[in-house]
């Protein structure tokens, strides 16, 4: 199989959505699709004994199905369909993801046994913190309504003080790839002696603020413009946290992009407070890359 977008599947409504954008984004970057699912004990269950082998199993029927639902509202897709085992979720869906033909891994915001209020599961925080290629998840929205409307920007959040060059080109393909409004996104907030000291920056030092933060955004776009005259991107540096000027952003975007730091220690948390949030609350797809 040449170069493809890989999407995961579990039964659930989310992971179906998310196959049909992964889909969509196989298309846009020419590159083929293969749907993976990962057996668990809870396979089967109900699978009938006296179905044919090679048909019987609800998992190889489910997989099927999807494969020719997206072969049929994706003409000339190359789509390919896998039972992966040998481990634990997380760790085969990452180890499957290591493929140096895989460019991207798509997952459903939420899979089966979800709680309210906790909109990504522990398989997707678990993917996306460890995966090594960029991860997108993907929520279900109510019947009739697209993840990812034609022509819906592509949202870029910066981190302006260390912008990286990997999160930032690949909004900007993103972007071209779409022919979308690249929409740079970037909260700041006071120095911390305001809080300390119980004050409320005045009126003149918060626009002071709000020059210097607008002014380290554009300098952060500046090469990238230059590298791609296609794109048009509009500048937004507000007073907000990070995550929730990306979560205010996302309401009419086609994806979010933000980054995560690879981290080369065997222990602790590898998906930043703004990462971990914007994947919680945003309203849009979220495309997560890893970068150094």
């Amino acid at each position: 199989m040449t170069a493809y977008v890989l999407a995961g599947l579990d039964g659930s409504v989310e992971s179906t959505t998310a196959a049909g954008w992964a889909a969509d984004q196989a298309v846009r970057r020419r590159l083929a699709l293969r749907l993976v699912h990962v057996e668990t004990w809870l396979d089967d269950a109900h699978a009938g004994a006296s179905m044919p082998v090679d048909v019987r199993t609800l998992t190889t029927r489910m997989l099927a199905r999807t494969q020719d639902a997206l072969r049929t509202t994706h003409p000339g897709l190359e789509v390919r369909a896998d039972l992966l085992g040998g481990g634990p979720v997380v760790d085969v869906l990452v180890d499957a993801a290591a493929d140096p033909e895989a460019e991207l891994l798509v997952l459903g915001s939420r899979g089966v046994g979800g709680f309210e209020g906790l909109v990504v599961g522990s398989v997707g925080l678990g993917v996306t913190a460890r995966c090594p290629i960029p991860t997108a998840l993907v929520r279900a929205h109510e019947a009739g309504r697209r993840p990812d409307p034609d022509g819906a920007p592509v949202v870029l959040g910066v981190d302006t003080h260390a912008p990286s060059a990997e999160v930032v080109e690949y909004a900007f393909r993103e972007a071209a790839r779409r022919g979308a409004v690249l929409r740079a996104v970037h909260g700041w907030t006071p120095p911390p002696v305001w809080g300390y000291a119980g004050w409320v920056a005045p009126q003149v030092e918060t626009e002071e603020f709000r020059l210097i933060e607008g002014e380290l955004l554009s300098d952060a776009l500046a090469g990238w413009r230059e590298k791609f005259p296609e794109v048009a991107v509009v500048e937004c540096s507000r007073l907000a946290t990070g995550a929730q000027a990306l979560v205010d952003q996302s309401s009419d975007a086609g994806v979010v992009v933000v980054g995560r730091r690879l981290r080369h220690l065997p222990l602790g948390p590898r998906l930043g407070p703004v990462g971990h949030a914007v994947l919680h609350h945003a309203h849009a797809p979220v495309l997560v890359v890893p970068h150094d």
